[in-house]
């Protein structure tokens, strides 16, 4: 590998992550090869329309999807960025793959499969065991995921958060991500931009113009080699 990145040169470091990071550690992708919608269809899993005909059938699968995360661990990779003071996370996942591995600064663009919110009142609940805790409201109504489904708007305070952690960061590393989804496929141009060094970490480079170095590898592997010391 080439020069190794010591990460006090920089103010303040950003990995955008995609499916990719969490594929390492056993997590199921949700397109492409073996993804889960090839198996489940949205149509009856994953928007408000499915969760508004039978919510019990949706929240059923999102239980099993819990379960199968927790049977997954976080890899080397996840542990890196973790113990990096000045790292900021900003991902695709809605796993919590990072927080299990102790990151603490998360930016989910996605939602998270271990959280809850009403429809109704808007309140959001922590919810981190296998089973929910409750699907009820204390308001009465029903407790969806707090997941962007198909069909649903990204929530603009979690983007506006998301591309402001971009702007003022001068490493920022992307991983196991195609670059395709918008708006977060503008996030490399937006940290280029910025000034950033721009680092693309993928078994199967994305091709963007944007990075200053592209390194073809996984996660869990690359990183603990970069950030090295030696």
């Amino acid at each position: 590998m080439e020069q190794n990145i010591n990460p006090a040169t920089y103010r303040e470091i950003v990995f955008f992550t995609g499916a990719g990071m969490s594929a390492e550690s056993g997590v199921p992708t949700y397109r492409g090869k073996g993804g889960i919608w090839g198996s489940y269809s949205i149509d009856e899993y994953a928007c408000q329309e499915a969760f508004d005909r039978n919510p019990e059938k949706v929240l059923g699968f999102h239980e099993k999807r819990r379960k199968s995360v927790l049977d997954c661990q976080p890899h080397e990779g996840h542990s890196v960025v973790a113990v990096l003071p000045n790292a900021k996370v900003v991902t695709q996942n809605i796993d919590g793959m990072h927080q299990r591995a102790g990151s603490k600064d998360v930016i989910e663009l996605h939602g998270s499969l271990w959280r809850l919110r009403c429809q109704s009142c808007g309140f959001r609940k922590e919810d981190l065991a296998e089973s929910y805790e409750t699907t009820r409201c204390d308001c009465g109504d029903r407790l969806r995921p707090d997941i962007i489904w198909f069909g649903d708007m990204l929530d603009a305070v979690v983007m506006s958060k998301a591309s402001q952690a971009i702007r003022n960061c001068d490493l920022f590393v992307s991983i196991g991500t195609s670059g395709t989804v918008w708006p977060a496929a503008g996030f490399p141009d937006l940290a280029k931009q910025s000034g950033a060094y721009c680092i693309e970490i993928n078994p199967e480079p994305s091709g963007a113009s944007e990075y200053d170095r592209v390194i073809v590898g996984n996660a869990g592997e690359v990183l603990p080699e970069l950030f090295s010391e030696s």
